[in-house]
């Protein structure tokens, strides 16, 4: 962890471990659900700090899901998770992560 000190104020700066899978918006868009709670791609993708259009945020919420650092809540809404937390928190390994199987009701399965 890297500790910077800016105008007085003491910043703690973590060290992201992402996956060869990630682009940089996949940490944004999980910034964003972190901060401000579950959303659907339209509006993510209306943030001032997100640069790809809502299909490109969609796109990137499956791939996110696909892994665990994301959950569906329906109606294309979605939210962070435990594991989506830790990855923000440097504490998790993106790269460690296995692509969950989705079960016949759409939700996802550790089970290989």
């Amino acid at each position: 962890m890297q500790r910077s000190v800016i105008f007085g104020m003491v910043y703690v700066m973590r060290r992201r471990k992402s996956a060869d899978w990630m682009t940089i918006w996949d940490d944004r868009l999980l910034e964003l659900l972190s901060e401000e709670g579950p959303a659907a791609p339209t509006p993510l993708a209306n943030d001032d700090h997100i640069h790809i259009n809502p299909s490109s945020v969609s796109r990137r919420l499956r791939r996110l899901k696909e892994y665990g650092l994301v959950h569906g809540l329906g109606n294309g809404v979605y939210g962070i998770t435990s594991e989506g937390e830790q990855y923000l928190n440097g504490e998790l390994d993106a790269s460690s992560l296995e692509e969950q199987e989705e079960t016949d009701n759409g939700d996802a399965s550790a089970e290989a």
